[in-house]
């Protein structure tokens, strides 16, 4: 029995359309049919996750970039950030004058203590539940599980602490933290199920992916992907577009 786990933009779905490519949800279902066990591994919070695992008929997951984990349909934890370190972040780039976000649990939510964040970057680009506390304190927070701080890209090196914990930026005027190892994550699921990790096998194309391709299981790039991630890969296989997940499966005898 394998462990598969697969990222969903440009991995699982056409990059250019975003609808999930036809070969690799019929690859899903005959590794299934085989006895191997199929997930979906992404940095995406749970809650935004949920819809595409239903639609794909996918019933494990990863997400929330490793803190998340999904068994047959049942949400078996979901961590926030570590608070300490979240809190160190937050009040650093208070501190500096920096608007800030924090979703307090998983959903849309966001709590705030003033209108700097959006009079600063904008209004996010998702979907977005704005709380005013004007009251609040930092220390009143109890779960973290993102941060986003409107610090433009030229000025990160003012934050000390920036590199704490795990943040990203899109092309965005703000960065945000969260969790960012999918590949603990991947590990500690199949430790849940009393597997063996030299029976993973993990698919992916984007940078974002590079911390989940690891020595110790089988890793596979899309041959359109971000080309550190195909060199770090045990196989690169064809761009998801044009069946590189069922081509990949087809070499590994894992399908027939």
């Amino acid at each position: 029995m394998k462990y598969f786990f697969f990222d969903i933009d440009g991995t699982l779905t056409n990059i250019h359309t975003g609808q999930i490519v036809p070969s690799a949800l019929e690859t899903l279902r005959r590794l299934e049919a085989n006895g191997h066990m199929v997930a979906i591994a992404t940095g995406r919070a749970y809650y935004k996750t949920t819809a595409f695992a239903e639609k794909a008929g996918i019933r494990n997951l990863v997400a929330n970039g490793g803190a998340a984990f999904v068994i047959d349909g049942k949400l078996v934890r979901n961590r926030p950030l570590d608070r300490e370190k979240a809190l160190t972040v937050i009040r650093e780039a208070d501190a500096l004058g920096y608007g800030i976000l924090v979703a307090i649990n998983d959903s849309t939510d966001v709590v705030m203590r003033d209108q700097r964040f959006i009079e600063q970057a904008g209004e996010r680009r998702e979907p977005t539940n704005y709380i005013l506390k004007e009251n609040m304190e930092w220390d009143d927070l109890e779960d973290i599980y993102k941060i986003y701080i409107s610090i433009p890209e030229e000025e990160e090196y003012r934050m000390k602490n920036r590199d704490l914990l795990g943040h990203i930026r899109m092309n965005t005027p703000y960065f945000w933290y969260q969790h960012d190892a999918k590949d603990e994550g991947i590990r500690d699921m199949v430790a849940y199920m009393g597997g063996d990790i030299h029976d993973v096998v993990v698919f992916g194309d984007g940078e974002n992916d590079m911390v989940m391709f690891r020595k110790e299981w089988t890793s596979i790039a899309m041959g359109n992907g971000y080309p550190p991630l195909l060199e770090k890969a045990d196989y690169v296989t064809d761009a998801a577009e044009d069946d590189g997940i069922r081509n990949a499966c087809l070499h590994f005898g894992w399908i027939d």
